[in-house]
């Protein structure tokens, strides 16, 4: 069953995208901005805006505008990471660059972007909160998402496999924990009228990690793969330079590590099964998914240790104990 905070959102957002059009292709267009947002999802990050806003002493009410827009900004980056990314599959069900091409799925998600923009701009007309800052916000966000995703393809197009840890950290702490978690909480405290506590960039970042290694761990596990909306083991198809892969590669033996990255260096559609069943098993005798998991609940542990005392001092005591549980659960997520 899908809570009202989710239903809120799912509902929110695409009251942000046109319903139709006279002319038979254009009406076409607008049911394809509405595809990805209609195929659910959790509304993580919208639900994070919602529960910082109240935390921080805000109206949840007031605020679901700017949490809708960052759902908006979700599903468009999904279509174009799925382009970038040739996956296969969204949600369970088919890429859309898949189901009409790349051209089409490409314009798709600009025009998603436009009407994110539409929503940010439209909230100068309110006097509730600073519509400047939360646009600042959103500028900022994106910024980082697009660094960090130049970084993740850049190292499959060029067929680096010298990435370590550290380069990975950097690359996830822009391409997922700038929007997952770091955006949303400041973006509820700007929604709410307050200016976001500076340690917030911080924490935001470790647990932005946290999540996107722990989506790194589902990835390649056969019982979970399906169940949280990706393809099993669509990371190694697709040759992501991953924690779990850098781990691997790092503790294999000599000749394991070159045959590795041979079966890893040709284009996904060269990629076989076989390879992939062979890269799995690489990574079971490595500990590889292990360590990555320990190395999430490290991270997350002491970020929500410092979250907790930040959220300390806010009004809403009750949605604070709720957002930190919240994201407790995020970093521990099994689907």
């Amino acid at each position: 069953m899908v809570d009202r905070d989710t239903q809120r959102l799912h509902d929110a957002v695409l009251a942000l995208l046109p319903t139709g059009h006279d002319s038979p292709e254009l009406d076409r267009f607008t049911a394809l901005m509405r595809d990805y947002p209609s195929r659910g999802g959790k509304r993580v990050r919208g639900r994070l805006v919602l529960a910082s806003t109240a935390a921080h002493g805000g109206d949840v009410e007031r605020a679901l505008t700017v949490a809708a827009a960052l759902e908006l900004f979700q599903n468009w980056v999904l279509v174009h990471d799925d382009i970038e990314d040739d996956s296969e599959e969204r949600r369970g069900a088919p890429a859309l660059h898949r189901s009409v091409g790349v051209p089409i799925a490409l314009n798709v998600g600009d025009a998603m972007h436009v009407y994110m923009w539409d929503a940010l701009i439209a909230l100068r007309e309110r006097a509730d909160f600073d519509a400047d800052a939360i646009r600042r916000e959103f500028l900022w966000m994106i910024h980082r998402t697009a660094e960090g995703q130049h970084l993740d393809l850049t190292w499959v197009a060029e067929g680096r496999f010298d990435i370590g840890e550290e380069a990975y950290l950097g690359m996830v702490r822009r391409k997922t924990a700038a929007y997952t978690v770091v955006s949303p909480l400041r973006l509820g405290a700007h929604a709410a009228g307050r200016a976001p506590h500076p340690d917030l960039a911080s924490i935001g970042d470790r647990l932005g990690a946290a999540f996107q290694i722990r989506d790194d761990v589902l990835n390649l596990l056969p019982s979970e793969g399906g169940a949280y909306g990706k393809e099993f083991a669509g990371d190694l198809y697709e040759g992501k330079r991953t924690l779990v892969l850098a781990h691997a590669l790092a503790h294999a033996q000599p000749d394991e590590t070159i045959e590795a990255i041979e079966r890893l260096r040709p284009a996904r559609e060269a990629r076989t099964a076989d390879d992939v069943r062979w890269l799995l098993d690489l990574i079971e005798r490595t500990g590889s998914l292990r360590y990555a998991q320990a190395r999430a609940e490290a991270l997350a542990s002491a970020a929500l240790r410092e979250l907790e005392s930040v959220l300390a001092d806010l009004p809403g005591r009750a949605a604070a104990e709720s957002l930190l549980y919240g994201l407790r659960d995020l970093t521990n997520r099994t689907t």
